[in-house]
C-alpha cells in the first residue's frame, strides 16, 4: 500500500543506482529497496526550486496516483519528503513506449491494435471509476511493463490529472496536448471524463494507420478541425480497416461529449471484446512504416522542447511520473482557472513543419498525411521567397512607400553602403530612395539565385540567397553586380515584415 512518509529518510530504505532520465527540476534513478532487493524507479524532485503552485501540483498528483492500483497503470508506491527534496517511488517500467515497440515488431495487425486499445481503455475505466480524469492521454504516456512479448501496457504521467465528482462537467482549465484535445476543451465548455475517451479515439486512429486524425501546422486551423470533428478515413490505407474499427473510432470521436461512448461501453464493443472474429489479422506493414515516421517526429519535437525547458529553467515541469520528455509537449500556460491553475497550453515552441523538415519525412507512405506536410513546407518557403522578391522590386522601382510596408520600422542591417556599421531604422535607406533610386530611369533587373529558406517556428523565417542585378550604366553599356544577402522575416498579424538584413559583396543597388 502506498504511504506518505515525512520522517523517514529515503536513503535509509533505498539504494540509488544509475540515472534513467532528467527533467528541469528532477532526476529519475533506478533504486533498490534494501529490505527485499525489489527494484523501483525513484523520481527525485528538487523542492527548493519549486513554487507554491508547483508544490500543490506535486501533492495533487501524488494523491491521485495513490488512489490508482491497476495492472495497466504505473503505480506509485511511496512518496517521501525530506528537506529540499521529494522522492516518488514508482514501478520500474522497462519496456519503453508502446508505439516504439510496435514499429520493432515483425507482425502487427488490426487485432493487435484492438488488444492495445483494450488495455488503455481498461486503465481509463479504472480511473473514471475512481472519479479521476487524466487530461493528457497520448502516445508518450503509454508504456510497456517490460521488454517481454505480451507485456502489459501501462498508462503513466498524471501531472495534469484532476478529481471530479461522478459525471460532473465543469471548467477545470485548458490542459492537454494539441492533437489530443477534445472539442469541449477547445470551446472552453464544461468538461469531464469524456475528454479521455476523445484522446483514446485519436490514439486508436494512430494505432491503425500510423498518423493522427487531426493535423495542421497552424494551431488555429488544427483546433478548428478538432472542434468540427473534421476527420475522415482516406484511401488507400483505410480500405483494409474493418467497418467495426471505424465504428468504434466514430463513437469515440463524437463531438457531443454527452453522446460519446464511455470506457465501459467501449470495452463491450464487438471490435474489442470479440476481436478474434471481428478484427482483421492482416499484417499492416504500411501502418508500421507510417508509425515509425510519426515516432521520429514526436521524439525530435520532444527533445527540442525539453532542451528549451531546461535551458530556460521553466517552472511547472510536467508530471511526477519517472520518465523524461513525457509532459514537455504539454506546455504550461499562464491562463488562470477557477478550478485548476495547472493549465497546459498546447502551443508548440517549434513549428511542426520545421521539425518534420529536419527529420526528412518522405511522402512515400501514408500519402494522405505526409504529402500534405511536404506541400505545406514548400508553400511556406515559397511565401518567403515571394515576399523577398517583392521587397527587392520595391527597391528597384525606388518605391519607398512599398518598401516601408514590407520592412519593420526598426529594421537592422549590415550593408556595404554603411561601411560595416549596424544601421537601425529607415532613415539610412530613405536617403538612397529619395536621391538615387527614385531618379533612376534606367531599367534594372534582379534575379534571386539559390535561395535557402529556414523556417523558425510558426512566425519567423530566414532566407539566404545570391542577388544578381543587371542594369545599364551611364554610357549605355549592360552591366551586372552580385551580392550575397540574408534576410530575417517575422510574421505579425498575419503579415510578414523584414526585421534584419545582411549584405556582403557589391552594394545592393547599382550606384552608377
Amino acid at each position: 500500500m502506498a504511504t506518505i512518509v515525512t520522517s523517514t529518510r529515503f536513503t535509509d530504505e533505498y539504494q540509488l543506482y544509475e540515472e534513467l532520465g532528467k527533467g528541469a527540476f528532477s532526476v529519475v534513478r533506478r533504486c533498490v529497496k534494501k529490505s527485499n532487493g525489489q527494484e523501483f524507479a525513484a523520481k527525485i524532485i528538487n523542492t527548493k526550486k519549486l513554487s507554491a503552485r508547483d508544490h500543490q501540483k506535486l501533492e495533487r498528483e501524488a494523491r491521485i496516483c495513490r488512489l490508482l492500483k491497476h495492472p495497466n497503470i504505473v503505480r506509485l508506491h511511496e512518496s517521501i519528503s525530506e528537506e529540499g527534496f521529494h522522492y516518488l517511488v514508482f514501478d520500474l517500467v522497462t519496456g519503453g513506449e508502446l508505439f516504439e515497440d510496435i514499429v520493432a515488431r515483425e507482425y502487427y495487425s488490426e487485432a493487435d491494435a484492438s488488444q492495445c486499445i483494450n488495455q488503455i481503455l481498461e486503465s481509463v475505466h479504472h480511473m473514471h471509476q475512481h472519479d479521476i480524469v487524466h487530461r493528457d492521454l497520448k502516445p508518450e504516456n503509454l508504456l510497456l511493463a517490460s521488454k517481454l512479448k505480451g507485456a502489459a501496457v501501462k498508462l503513466a504521467d498524471f501531472g495534469l490529472a484532476i478529481d471530479v465528482q461522478g459525471d460532473e462537467q465543469a471548467w477545470f482549465g485548458f490542459a492537454g496536448t494539441p492533437g489530443y484535445l477534445s472539442p469541449e476543451v477547445l470551446r472552453k465548455d464544461p468538461y469531464g471524463k469524456p475528454v479521455d475517451i476523445w484522446a483514446c479515439g485519436v490514439v486508436l486512429y494512430i494505432l491503425l494507420v500510423g498518423y493522427p486524425p487531426f493535423w495542421d501546422e497552424d494551431q488555429h486551423k488544427l483546433y478548428q478541425q478538432i472542434k468540427a470533428g473534421a476527420y475522415d478515413f482516406p484511401s488507400p490505407e483505410w480500405d483494409t480497416v474493418t467497418p467495426e474499427a471505424k465504428n468504434l473510432i466514430n463513437q469515440m470521436l463524437t463531438i457531443n461529449p454527452a453522446k460519446r461512448i464511455t470506457a465501459d461501453q467501449a470495452l463491450k464493443h464487438p471490435w474489442i471484446c470479440q476481436r478474434s472474429t471481428v478484427a482483421s489479422m492482416m499484417h499492416r506493414q504500411e501502418t508500421v512504416e507510417c508509425l515509425r515516421k510519426f515516432n521520429a517526429r514526436r521524439k525530435l519535437k520532444g527533445a527540442i522542447l525539453t532542451t528549451m525547458l531546461v535551458t530556460r529553467n521553466f517552472s511547472g515541469e510536467g508530471g511526477i511520473w519517472p520518465q523524461t520528455n513525457n509532459s514537455k509537449n504539454s506546455v504550461v500556460s499562464s491562463t488562470s482557472s477557477t478550478k485548476d491553475s495547472s493549465i497546459s497550453s498546447s502551443a508548440p515552441m517549434v513549428s511542426h513543419l520545421y521539425l518534420l523538415s529536419l527529420i526528412g519525412l518522405s511522402n512515400s507512405i501514408c500519402p494522405s498525411f505526409f504529402l500534405s506536410i511536404v506541400h505545406r513546407i514548400s508553400a511556406r518557403k515559397q511565401e518567403i521567397i515571394k515576399i523577398t522578391e517583392q521587397l527587392i522590386e520595391a527597391i528597384n522601382n525606388g518605391d519607398f512607400e512599398a518598401y516601408t510596408r514590407i520592412c519593420d520600422p526598426g529594421l537592422t542591417s549590415f550593408e556595404p553602403e554603411a561601411l560595416g556599421n549596424l544601421v537601425e531604422g529607415m532613415d539610412f535607406h530613405k536617403f538612397y530612395f529619395e536621391n538615387l533610386l527614385s531618379k533612376n530611369s534606367k531599367p534594372v533587373h534582379t534575379t534571386i539565385l539559390n535561395p535557402h529558406v529556414h523556417l523558425i517556428g510558426e512566425d519567423a523565417a530566414c532566407i539566404a540567397y545570391i542577388r544578381l542585378t543587371q542594369y545599364i550604366d551611364s554610357q549605355g553599356r549592360p552591366r551586372s553586380c552580385q551580392s550575397e544577402e540574408t534576410r530575417v522575416w517575422h510574421r505579425r498579424d498575419a503579415k510578414w515584415l523584414n526585421v534584419h538584413f545582411h549584405c556582403s559583396g557589391a552594394p545592393a543597388a547599382p550606384l552608377q
